[in-house]
């Protein structure tokens, strides 16, 4: 494979996600949605995604939230609006969250969600899937949206424009055309996710796709528009750890041997 390739950027119309579910066939598809202490806001997500069943009956065929070690009500907040929930046992974190939703399902295609995010919408989950239903090389598919910071429509993502995309412009070229590398909204197909793994902690997002890219090739990657992603801003001091973790995952993976602490 080449680090010159370019992944495909895609935006369905309604009409075309209107033939999704025929699309579909016997294909089936999970929704997971990893959480820890995200009670104020999993119930938003879960709507939105109920709303995504309504619209288009038969698409989804189960919703799965892994609740990590929340010490707030976000379990109890989830079942009422419909999801599964399974409760994630040993060591927490994304990484672990997402193996354990991906053990616990069985379905062919796989979509992860942020459980923070304020205005996630019923077209989330069928514009992520779209190009998996379309296109039998495209292997996952990432989100872009833009980010509002405060009151400001963008500056949002700081971790992502400062770690994220100038380290992969650096060592992984096509990976660099990815706008939003870090986004929490991915699907892909089960045996994908199962060959390649999750890393730890905030590094799981970035390794996930140079992963991808590494075994099937960018071309195998596709990125869709999701508008306007809403969700709370951590403040700057909070950024340096996940920035780390960004870093020392795409470093390693460029064969980079970094101390352990």
């Amino acid at each position: 494979m080449t680090w010159s390739d370019v992944p495909l950027t895609y935006l369905a119309s309604r009409g075309e996600l209107d033939v999704l579910v025929q699309l579909k066939g016997l294909k089936t598809i999970s929704v997971i949605i990893p959480a820890q202490n995200e009670a104020p806001t999993i119930g938003a997500v879960l709507d939105a995604v109920q709303a995504s069943t309504r619209r288009w009956p038969g698409l989804i065929d189960e919703v799965v939230v892994v609740d990590d070690h929340s010490t707030d009500d976000t379990a109890t907040v989830a079942s009422r609006h419909g999801a599964r929930v399974v409760a994630l046992h040993g060591p927490g974190g994304k990484g672990q969250a997402m193996t354990f939703g991906l053990a616990e399902s069985t379905s062919d295609i796989v979509v992860f969600l942020d459980a923070d995010v304020l205005n996630t919408t019923e077209e989330f989950v069928p514009r992520l899937i779209a190009p998996l239903l379309t296109n039998d090389h495209i292997q996952m598919v990432k989100a872009y949206y833009d980010r509002p910071l405060h009151n400001m429509p963008t500056g949002g993502g700081r971790v992502t424009e400062l770690a994220a995309r100038p380290v992969l412009s650096l060592l992984f070229p096509g990976l660099g055309e990815i706008r939003q590398p870090l986004a929490g909204e991915t699907a892909g197909r089960r045996e994908v996710f199962e060959k390649v793994g999750f890393a730890d902690a905030y590094g799981v997002e970035i390794a996930l796709l140079i992963d991808v890219a590494g075994n099937f090739g960018v071309n195998a990657i596709a990125q869709v528009d999701l508008g306007v992603r809403r969700h709370r801003n951590r403040p700057i001091e909070e950024l340096r750890p996940m920035s780390v973790d960004v870093l020392r995952a795409a470093m390693a993976r460029y064969g980079v041997e970094l101390p352990n602490h």
